[in-house]
């Protein structure tokens, strides 16, 4: 840069100084931009006042983008298709506003360092501080989308207008398909809620705590009333709710009506809660939910339904986070059940947690030693999201439900603040092997095994039957052959699947059947339940194991 100065009759110290000053601005480092300041107002959403966690998300608009826009969300997946905002609202009065700073806590990046364009915004008050959980639900209030010129003065009012309605939880959720919705009618006599007040859970919270879940009897369950029936517990993974375990809990009706999974009783188990999924552990933070479950309510079904109340009559499923679950009942209770049939279990052995050893010095949870971030998910071999784009957007979005926060509520110690203590850093990474070495004590399954198989054998050897895609998109497959490793190595009889280039969605099918695997797993339970029995032959389970 070539600078030109020139002064008439001016001192020369004054001339000097003066070029100082000049070359000074020349060079100084330019203004940080003016920070995105968002006004929200609540407006016929609530005739009270209000509170929760204020979020306002942006999203770059292009061209072809229709107009106008009715919604603006995050994805679950990509993280960075939406621009996030996010503050703690203590009281909001009905016409009032309030001012969001969208460069205090934002994700991916505040908001004043938004690529220049046009944007579509929309504010969401999420009142039950659910949304990493659930997203946007009933009693949530939100905002019309307004379209914004953003990073800038973003002057237009996002007014919380809207209160998202409640639902009926017996009717089918969108993505049920229609041949399914016909079945809803029929099968609502041999649905039966749970809402069980469990003492222990109750008693861990000072309030009363419930259990909740469904029932789902044959259909030809009030025609036999002297018949008793294998009861299958089956618990969704990270998202699941009581409503869509309903949905599930017709789909296995309409399975036993057509003749295409044997009669059983179905007890579908809500694991969800306002920290994430309970995963049926017995935990400081979360309560016992193991104890609450095996020594309430099952007892209790036992009374009201013509169960078969024996260990070949108690038999474990679930995917995912509720995959893990059941390994950890079987395991930690194989006196009371059968069997377990997992599918994509979360991990079971902490040497591979989604891909990190979370036992090797120096572990961190977002950089590999190379120094590339860790994948959280992938599809076809290509990374998705990594686990620190996932944690920070988690972050950003609340303290409550989140994944990587549903881990540390099921496995952390508690810490002096009564909260759960992280086992890494949400600001860098850095594992805490403190908190790790109580990971391993306490839920590491492939550990308590090494350390009680002794024990264990006579009860539990032959009832892990695990399925996994080999492409599993969180690489759960990675802690079943560690899992299945052990196992071998301890003499235990197992039986794992991997399904070659299958991810976690897309498990369960089985040639035109989206839901395949659920059949299978339901024929070999019934095989192990009712040995003898007639099975369809394109099922050709394995020898069931000995229940004692």
């Amino acid at each position: 840069m070539k600078l030109a100065v020139r002064s008439i009759g001016a001192h020369p110290w004054r001339r000097a100084h003066n070029l100082l000053a000049i070359v000074a601005t020349a060079f100084a480092t330019p203004a940080p931009p003016a920070p995105v300041v968002f006004h929200v107002s609540l407006g016929q959403a609530s005739a009270t006042s209000v509170s929760g966690r204020l979020l306002v998300f942006a999203k770059p608009l292009g061209p072809t983008d229709k107009r106008p826009v009715a919604r603006v969300d995050m994805d679950q997946i990509d993280t960075h298709a939406a621009s996030i905002a996010a503050q703690e609202v203590a009281r909001l009065a009905p016409g009032a506003t309030l001012d969001l700073d969208a460069d205090v806590s934002a994700y991916p990046a505040p908001f004043s360092q938004l690529k220049p364009g046009r944007y579509a915004v929309q504010a969401v008050l999420d009142r039950d501080h659910s949304y990493n959980y659930t997203g946007r639900g009933p009693g949530d209030l939100v905002s019309g989308v307004v379209e914004m010129d953003l990073p800038g003065d973003a002057a237009q009012l996002l007014t919380l207008a809207t209160a998202i309605p409640e639902t009926d939880p017996l009717q089918p959720l969108s993505n049920v398909p229609a041949a399914l919705r016909e079945v809803y009618a029929a099968a609502k006599a041999d649905i039966h809620p749970i809402d069980f007040a469990s003492p222990a859970l109750s008693r861990f919270w000072g309030r009363s705590a419930a259990l909740r879940g469904w029932v789902v009897t044959p259909p030809d369950y009030a025609a036999h009333r002297g018949q008793r029936y294998p009861t299958v517990y089956y618990t969704q993974g990270f998202g699941g709710s009581l409503r869509s375990l309903h949905d599930i809990a017709v789909a296995r009706w309409d399975e036993m009506k057509a003749g295409k999974a044997p009669p059983m009783i179905w007890v579908g188990l809500d694991q969800s809660s306002p920290t994430g999924t309970s995963e049926f552990v017995n935990s400081v933070n979360n309560g016992p939910w193991g104890q609450a479950l095996t020594a309430e309510l099952i007892p209790d079904l036992e009374r009201q339904y013509r169960m078969d109340a024996k260990p070949s009559g108690r038999l474990l499923t679930g995917h995912s986070s509720g995959g893990w679950a059941v390994v950890w009942l079987q395991v930690n209770y194989p006196k009371l059940f059968g069997g377990a049939w997992p599918t994509s279990p979360d991990p079971s052995d902490f040497h591979d947690f989604l891909g990190i050893n979370l036992y090797v010095p120096g572990a961190n949870a977002y950089r590999k030693p190379d120094g590339t971030p860790w994948p959280l998910a992938r599809d076809k071999g290509e990374m998705l999201v990594s686990v620190e784009d996932f944690t920070h957007r988690e972050v950003v979005l609340g303290e409550y439900g989140g994944q990587m926060a549903s881990f540390d509520w099921v496995f952390s110690p508690r810490g002096g603040d009564g909260l759960p203590v992280h086992m890494f850093d949400r600001t860098t990474g850095a594992v805490d092997p403190a908190v790790i070495a109580y990971w391993k004590e306490h839920y590491d399954v492939a550990e308590h095994l090494r350390r009680h198989w002794p024990e264990l054998r006579r009860d539990l050897d032959g009832k892990i039957h695990l399925t996994v895609g080999t492409g599993d998109t969180f690489f759960l497959d990675g802690a079943a052959h560690r899992l299945q490793a052990t196992m071998k190595g301890l003499g235990a009889r197992s039986d794992f699947r991997y399904v070659e280039g299958r991810g976690h969605f897309d498990l369960y099918t089985v040639g035109d059947d989206r839901w395949g695997l659920y059949k299978t797993i339901a024929w070999e339970m019934y095989a192990l339940a009712r040995p003898g029995s007639k099975l369809p032959h394109v099922i050709a389970p394995p020898p069931p194991a000995p229940v004692r």
